[in-house]
């Protein structure tokens, strides 16, 4: 098997590093954007981090949040209108918020790289998959063409394209929509770097690629000991591969929990109906649960929980009390006033 060489000023990978803190640490992350009808309050005091090795799935509805979040983090919004009011982003202690622009740019693909959904629209229709994998090496590191193209057919194999040698000439309508998403793994995988962010890898994909996409991943992210964030609206994408959850609703994670701890038994209502609302085999014939209602307009987000209008355990006090993020266990989380009864059944 073909491997990638490790470049001189890459960071160490070991096993030591899980044990030196978390790689990200979001803490306190508020995002919003300015439009002609109001404020829209897109993400509101999110806390989040992962560590090396580690998987975070981040889960919600669209609108929830999760990728403004992972935008966030990447420093790609554009500003205005977007607004970052407060909150902290903490790459490694060092808060990406107050580096320079410059530090930034040298930050994203080389230490932190994001995945994203469409990889059809991200990469260039023009321009061949080896020219775009060999930009990061030409860009980056100031490699010749020849040898740019070789580190892009090393990518290709390495992310388990056939034939990558044949293929590293190939435009990116020349491949299949598994095919491009794998592309677009090695594009982030380039530089090796410490933490990568997958917005939706699997969208528009059958349920047979996205399993293979998934298992790429994760041998990546064990193989490189990387921090990996999943952003997803589908609970049963990430069930064999994530670490952790953090559930997202009308920008605040309302539930945080060890993957098989919240998938045995949820503590929010809203988590709860993700989980109920996935087809299983032993309940063929029956009706498709699904959450009443719609996420609430971010320019005017309800009092209380936001998940009052659609939540069947509503009471009073989730009408005009907003919910803490309530200590269930030792790592674990829910932004619901009636966490007990909900984990209870």
């Amino acid at each position: 098997m073909t491997t990638i060489s490790k470049t001189a000023d890459a960071p160490e990978r070991g096993a030591d590093a899980k044990d030196s803190g978390p790689l990200l640490d979001v803490r306190d992350l508020h995002v919003e954007f300015h439009t002609r009808d109001g404020v829209v309050k897109a993400v509101n005091g999110v806390n989040y981090n992962v560590s090396a090795g580690e998987t975070l799935a981040v889960l919600g509805e669209s609108g929830s949040g999760k990728s403004v979040t992972a935008q966030a983090v990447m420093g790609i919004l554009d500003m205005p209108p977007a607004r970052i009011p407060q909150g902290e982003i903490l790459f490694r202690g060092q808060d990406m918020l107050k580096m320079t622009p410059e530090e930034r740019r040298r930050t994203r693909g080389a230490k932190i790289a994001m995945i994203f959904q469409d990889a059809l629209s991200s990469l260039n229709p023009v321009l061949t998959v080896g020219y775009q994998l060999g930009e990061m090496f030409r860009v980056h590191q100031g490699m010749s063409k020849k040898d740019a193209k070789a580190k892009a057919i090393e990518l290709m194999d390495r992310v388990k394209i056939p034939a990558a040698a044949a293929r590293v000439s190939d435009y990116p309508h020349q491949f299949s929509g598994g095919m491009r998403q794998r592309i677009m793994i090695a594009m982030a995988l380039a530089l090796e770097p410490d933490l990568i962010i997958a917005d939706e890898p699997t969208t528009a994909l059958d349920v047979t690629v996205q399993a293979q996409v998934m298992d790429l991943l994760a041998d990546l992210q064990r193989e490189y000991n990387m921090g990996l964030i999943l952003i997803t609206h589908d609970l049963g994408v990430v069930a064999d591969v994530a670490d952790k959850i953090a559930v997202m609703y009308a920008g605040r994670i309302v539930e945080h929990a060890p993957v098989h701890e919240l998938y045995k038994n949820p503590a929010h209502p809203y988590t709860r109906g993700l989980l109920d609302s996935i087809p299983r085999l032993d309940q063929k014939g029956q009706e498709l649960y699904a959450i009443k209602g719609l996420p609430p307009n971010l320019l005017n987000i309800p009092t209380g929980c936001a998940f009052n209008p659609r939540c069947p355990k509503a009471q009073d006090i989730c009408r005009t009390e907003v919910p803490p993020l309530h200590s269930v266990t030792d790592g674990r989380g829910s932004a619901c006033h009636f966490w007990e009864e909900t984990i209870n059944g």
